[in-house]
């Protein structure tokens, strides 16, 4: 009788321990319930195959209302040195004219053209386009990001010393001579490609003067571009200016050729990274997208350094028109962003 006493005395103790434990179950489970009810941070979308039953099903592509076909071959290649495909009346950054000679030399070291093949091969390829915004900073989406088949990032954006936030895998980094880092492998992984988008024909030239260790000439940028850069010509890509063109005039309804010598704008690489994705992925989700507003000039911009809004006061882009096409792919379900955003 007397252990049977002691027995439900121990059982009585262990209960009263278990109780502040099995509290803060419920608190963390109720507290995880409501931030993801009401849009806060730790709600998180990762890539699944609903999504692209989803994509595939509700023919998401069609909903776009384009008018043009997906194209899944995001870069040019040697055989297309005499352009049957891609003749075109307009020079960079949204055609080749005039540039033929430079594509020539450049895409002759170039060694491959092509995504890699364990990519390629995928049924369903998921794509996260990471981008620069100061709102991906402390969203401790790094895990998630690196579960992508594909992940995108945008210019010399770091990685390094920011894993938690953005993640360490990089597939692609789209990038322009302005733009790029001395030290690709600084942060990116060894076998990222290195996307080249080509807004001028000092962009090729730069790179062509970069592949045959030519004398550089410094005119023509906006900034001073690496003089030396480590990129291996393996890992190089071009991207096709079909994608600009198309993210001017299809998904921005911007003017091509303005007219009465008005400034020209230009998407920024950010958007086309996101029109990419969209033709080549079947889940295309987003972070770090977004600007303060422009009213905010000294809110950072970027989740790395201390440029603010002010920097982009004589940029060549129309950043509240960017937003509101973002808005509308997102409206169509055919983006999905990781975090909260404005």
């Amino acid at each position: 009788m007397e252990r049977v006493k002691m027995s439900v005395k121990a059982a009585r103790t262990w209960c009263i321990r278990l109780i502040p434990f099995v509290l803060c179950l419920i608190c963390y489970y109720c507290s995880q319930f409501y931030l993801q009810s009401y849009g806060g941070p730790s709600k998180s979308v990762s890539p699944t195959k609903s999504h692209c039953d989803s994509w595939l099903t509700q023919k998401k592509w069609e909903s776009l209302n384009f008018n043009i076909s997906r194209k899944t071959q995001l870069f040019l290649k040697l055989e297309d040195f005499f352009w049957r495909e891609h003749l075109s009346a307009l020079s960079l950054p949204y055609g080749i004219k005039g540039s033929e000679l430079l594509l020539l030399k450049v895409l002759a070291v170039i060694a491959n053209y092509a995504m890699p093949e364990s990519i390629e091969k995928l049924e369903c390829r998921s794509c996260a386009v990471v981008g620069n915004g100061f709102s991906i900073k402390n969203s401790s989406l790094g895990s998630a990001i690196n579960k992508y088949d594909v992940v995108i990032r945008l210019n010399n954006a770091p990685v390094r010393g920011y894993e938690q936030d953005v993640g360490n895998k990089t597939t692609m980094r789209l990038f322009y001579p302005e733009s790029a880092s001395y030290n690709p492998d600084t942060h990116n992984d060894p076998d990222t490609l290195m996307v080249l988008v080509p807004f001028k024909q000092q962009d090729l030239r730069w790179l062509k003067e970069i592949l045959y260790d030519e004398k550089r000439v410094r005119k023509g940028f906006w900034k001073p571009p690496p003089q030396i850069w480590l990129g291996r010509p393996s890992q190089i890509r071009i991207l096709d200016p079909y994608f600009l063109q198309l993210t001017a005039s299809k998904l921005l309804q911007i003017p091509l050729e303005p007219k009465n010598k008005q400034r020209p704008v230009h998407p920024t690489t950010g958007i086309l990274a996101v029109f990419m994705a969209l033709n080549y992925c079947d889940v295309v989700h987003l972070a770090g997208f977004g600007y303060p507003e422009s009213k905010n000039q000294k809110q950072p911009i970027h989740y790395y350094g201390y440029d603010t809004m002010k920097s982009m006061k004589d940029s060549y882009h129309d950043l509240n028109h960017e937003a509101e096409a973002l808005k509308g792919l997102e409206d169509l379900g055919v983006i999905t962003y990781l975090h909260p955003h404005s």
